[in-house]
């Protein structure tokens, strides 16, 4: 998936106070994954300074596993401003359901976006449900 965001979005986790802490309260199966960030950080750790398309990734996976994939999936976040110009990102993510990976990855989206706008967020846990339907 490319992820587009508009100039002057935040495109950091510092650039929105509270923003990876409020996530990993949310989606408190986050706590649990894993990076290969050459650092050998926590994923809490890394999510406190990352990309917010990262924690799309992570995000996504999550509500990915809550609807019934497998833990195992994983993801990459990468990016080359100057080939595809400040604020597009490349996510990838290992799916066993497309219908799930595209739900999960709508819903990790308006997630993180209500969060970084400070409003109410989406029904992740009901989201998991409907979409664990579609198995």
């Amino acid at each position: 998936m490319l992820l587009r965001f508009d100039p002057g979005e935040p495109l950091r986790t510092t650039e929105v106070p509270g923003l990876a802490g409020t996530l990993l309260r949310a989606l408190p199966g986050l706590k649990g994954h894993r990076c290969d960030n050459g650092a050998d950080l926590s994923f809490r750790q890394e999510a406190a300074d990352t990309e917010i398309a990262h924690l799309i990734e992570h995000a996504t996976l999550e509500i990915m596993a809550m609807a019934g994939s497998p833990d195992a999936l994983r993801g990459t976040t990468a990016w080359d401003f100057a080939a595809d110009g400040r604020g597009v990102f490349r996510v990838r993510i290992e799916y066993d359901n497309e219908l799930v990976a595209i739900g999960s990855l709508r819903c990790a989206v308006e997630w993180v976006r209500a969060f970084a706008m400070g409003e109410q967020a989406p029904d992740a846990e009901g989201e998991a449900r409907r979409l664990r339907r579609l198995r």
